[in-house]
Formats: structure tokens, C-alpha cells, sequence
């Protein structure tokens, strides 16, 4: 039996009880003239590191079980003939995460996210065992010792801008607007209501809407948002060949 997480544990609060998955994301490296190096961590770099890292927990996109050292404990006189090794969850492995911007023209918060999956994709974790004798977790230097992290599932996300020419002076439905994907940063700054959209393959065929982000305003409504969500399915496709390739 494995002491440690069970099937029907909830994968998103394990890894958040334990801290497991720790992304920050660095503006502060002269990528932009608001973003000068050396500044402490600002409120948009702070606001993006909690979306990353609630975007991981809530996708699954990494199990707990793959990030346990285990170890099988020697048989004691105390034990039943019948009953098999008994293998405990000695400690876990923690994946910091550091996003460095180098040069940020809006929509940072999309750049991120597949730098984050281009990143753990490539991911490989050292062997790593319990030593009883010294209590301790030793690791191997070998890297063909090395295992790669898998993921359970490829998440990606979409981000979308509403430009509208409504305002205080104009009776409602006199304003347009218009929906910008993939925003730059110009864009950005004459936008008040933003959109992301996270999406996930089904098992079959398809994807699953996994998350929505929408902040200011209230232009988008049911039609301009299934909109959105057809073109976040369509971006899955071209993300999921692209880092498929790697």
C-alpha cells in the first residue's frame, strides 16, 4: 500500500496544501520602460505569478504522485505472511518556476503560460530515494538516472481585449466595440475590459473550457464570447503541435 495520496485525494488542494508548484514571474529586467531592473516585484508581475499558479492547480496539469520520493520499508517480525512490501511517501519534490521577461509588449500573461508548459515538458527530476541509515533523501548525479516529468494534460489559454467607443456622453448601444486577440501592449492601455480563456482536451475528441478571466466592463456578451472560446479551441491546436514537435 502507499502511505501518502490516495486516488480520490483532490489533486488541486494537495498541491496547494504542500506548496508543491511555485511559479514567479520576474518583470523587473528592463523588458519595458515601466519595468526598470532591479524595482521590487510590482502589482501586475505579483498578479500574474497567483494567475500561473492557479492556472497549474486547477488544470492537473501535474500529478502529486509524480512528484513523491517513496520508500519501501523492510519487512518486520510484526508483519502478517500475507500482507506485501509496505511503501510510504518519504517527501516531495518542489518545482520553482522562474518566468523572466525580456521584453514585454502586452499579453504577457499568454507568453508566460507557454513558456511554463515548453518548460515542464522539458522537465526531468534526478533519482531520488530515502536512505534509512541516514535518514535523509540522497540523489543521484547521473542524469541517465533522471526520469522526465509527465503531464496529465496540455492546457491553453487565450487572451482577448475589448476596444469599445461607449461612454458616459452616448445613450446605451449608440458605442461599438471590438474584440482584439492576442492584444499588444498599445492595445492594452486603451482597453478597459480584458477576457482569457483556458481550454483542455477532452479525452475523445475536442476540448473542455477550463477557465474564464474577465475583468472591467460588460460589452462581451453571450455571442462575442463563444466567439472567443472557438478561437481558444483553435489556438489549443496550434499549441498542442507546436510543443508536440518538441
Amino acid at each position: 500500500m502507499v502511505d501518502g495520496p490516495r486516488k480520490d485525494d483532490n489533486m488541486q488542494d494537495l498541491m496547494e496544501e504542500l506548496g508543491l508548484l511555485v511559479p514567479n514571474v520576474e518583470l523587473s529586467t528592463g523588458c519595458s520602460p515601466a519595468h526598470l531592473p532591479g524595482n521590487p516585484p510590482g502589482s501586475q508581475a505579483q498578479s500574474l505569478s497567483y494567475r500561473i499558479n492557479s492556472l497549474l492547480n486547477e488544470s492537473n496539469l501535474i500529478s502529486p504522485t509524480d512528484l513523491t520520493i517513496q520508500y519501501t520499508e523492510p519487512p518486520t517480525e510484526d508483519d502478517l505472511p500475507d500482507e506485501g512490501p509496505k511503501t510510504v511517501v518519504k517527501a516531495y519534490w518542489t518545482l520553482y518556476i522562474d518566468i523572466l521577461c525580456i521584453a514585454l509588449d502586452g499579453n504577457a500573461f499568454d507568453a508566460a503560460w507557454a513558456a511554463v508548459l515548453a518548460a515542464l515538458q522539458n522537465t526531468t527530476l534526478p533519482n531520488a530515494w530515502w536512505d534509512a541509515d541516514r535518514e535523509a533523501i540522497l540523489c543521484s548525479p547521473m542524469t541517465a538516472d533522471a526520469r522526465k516529468l509527465p503531464l496529465q494534460t496540455l492546457p491553453a489559454a487565450l487572451s482577448f481585449a475589448i476596444f469599445s467607443t461607449q461612454s458616459a456622453l452616448k445613450q446605451r448601444g449608440q458605442g461599438e466595440s471590438w474584440i482584439l486577440a492576442d492584444p499588444d501592449g498599445f492595445e492594452e492601455d486603451l482597453c478597459q475590459e480584458t477576457l482569457t480563456v483556458a481550454v483542455v482536451p477532452k479525452k475523445g475528441k475536442g476540448t473542455a473550457i477550463l477557465r474564464l478571466d474577465k475583468s472591467g466592463g460588460s460589452v462581451i456578451g453571450r455571442e462575442s464570447l463563444k466567439r472567443c472560446i472557438r478561437m481558444a479551441e483553435d489556438r489549443w491546436s496550434v499549441w498542442e503541435s507546436v510543443l508536440r514537435e518538441r
